[in-house]
């Protein structure tokens, strides 16, 4: 057996806090009356990272190999909250394994709750896509989107289940938390970077295609998606996420594949080439061997979707109150943009009290650079102390959504 790495953030679901104190459990799936380890939330409801034991390495980079992910459950407990259990939290080798869990208090609910993670698509049994169009035609504007240009939505909003069973839920998840879920639910985490890159540009595309042709809208569907892969992408609510992949998809979220003269991302339609062959499709087993033998992830995505396509970038992420100003804020930065962080983070030190809080002087000094730090080591940044592109728009994130529900 190898060993894998997972972490746990809790949160209390009716106002997003980090819940501080919260007792997790973890066991085998495959024997949850033994206790493994239990572990309790710090102040930013955040875990120590443990070590559990994961199937060997190289399960996951042949197709057709044993099940290689080890399966744990994880039992929270928490004082004037409903017990929540999360069963199936999958664990890779040599890779850090994200668990959140959100807690409702006890007034709204009269029972514990227990949630199912399902097989990944790769080694579980699902329907494969049913072929579209690479290029769609565009509705007209009907508001609900702006279709002059590309942007990157807040919300993705899922429907899971089949588009056409009106009772599946809907849920609204945040645009990089979706990507990062399908991602994590597509591809393994222990694949080469190259192919990490090329298959969340794939998964990125995919989205902002149903989002700027406003796909299921125009045909009187109130969501952007559906979790089903005969018709998209697999979501799994509430699933375990990769640091290995959320760090691709915090780099490179808001870029999408195109061709010349289309006015949209290119639907990037994909298998995984083993159990499903999908020509002029990406195949996600094929782009892992091309990555290991030396493939950028561009020319991955040529090699099955046609040497004219190229990266575009979204230049504007909606929900997000101010744009990255372009270049890196660190120690001896002045001004407005500075301003911006300064501020972000004081309001966001109201739900994450580890922040310290800092002068809105504009000047980025230590006190700034050491809440910057905090910040990041909260939400599993690098801990450089400078506000980059990836760390200016997850303050910007984590303002928003701290904002909106102080308001």
């Amino acid at each position: 057996m190898s060993t894998g790495k997972l972490q746990i953030n809790v949160f209390d679901q009716t106002i997003a806090s980090p819940l501080s104190n919260t007792t997790v459990s973890i066991s085998a799936t495959e024997n949850p009356e033994t206790i493994l380890e239990e572990i309790v939330t710090n102040i930013s409801g955040k875990s120590d990272v443990i070590n559990l034991e994961a199937p060997p390495l190289e399960y996951s980079l042949q197709a057709g190999s044993p099940k290689p992910y080890a399966e744990y459950d994880l039992t929270f407990s928490q004082e004037g909250f409903e017990p929540l259990t999360i069963k199936g939290v999958q664990v890779l080798p040599d890779a850090l394994a994200e668990q959140n869990a959100y807690l409702r208090r006890e007034e709204e609910s009269q029972a514990s709750i227990n949630i199912q993670i399902p097989d990944h698509t790769l080694y579980g049994t699902y329907p494969p896509k049913i072929a579209e169009d690479a290029v769609k035609p565009l509705p007209k504007p009907s508001g609900l989107v702006i279709l002059d240009k590309v942007v990157i939505p807040e919300f993705i909003v899922v429907h899971d289940g089949d588009p056409n069973d009106d009772s599946a839920p809907n849920y609204w998840i945040p645009y990089q938390d979706y990507i990062k879920n399908v991602a994590s639910s597509e591809i393994y985490a222990t694949w080469p970077e190259e192919s990490i890159k090329a298959n969340v540009l794939v998964i990125i595309s995919f989205t902002l295609n149903r989002v700027y042709t406003e796909w299921y809208r125009s045909r009187g569907k109130n969501f952007t998606v559906t979790s089903s892969t005969a018709y998209d992408q697999k979501f799994v609510y509430q699933r375990n996420v990769f640091q290995e992949i959320s760090n691709v998809v915090d780099d490179i979220f808001s870029t999408f594949v195109t061709k010349p003269q289309i006015q949209q991302p290119l639907f990037t339609q994909y298998c995984d080439g083993k159990n499903v062959t999908c020509p002029g499709w990406l195949s996600q087993w094929g782009s892992k061997s091309m990555a290991e033998e030396g493939t950028d992830y561009i020319n991955i995505l040529r090699s099955y979707y046609g040497s004219e396509i190229y990266l575009e970038s979204a230049t504007e992420v909606t929900g997000i109150p101010v744009s990255y100003p372009g270049e890196v804020l660190q120690i001896g930065s002045m001004g407005d943009s500075v301003r911006t962080i300064q501020r972000q983070l004081n309001s966001i030190s109201n739900k994450y009290p580890a922040i310290s809080k800092i002068a809105v002087d504009g000047n980025f000094g230590q006190n700034t650079l050491d809440a910057v730090k905090t910040f990041q080591s909260i939400f599993d940044l690098p801990q450089t102390g400078y506000v980059d592109y990836k760390t200016w728009y997850e303050i910007s994130k984590v303002y928003t959504a701290v904002m909106r529900l102080s308001g």
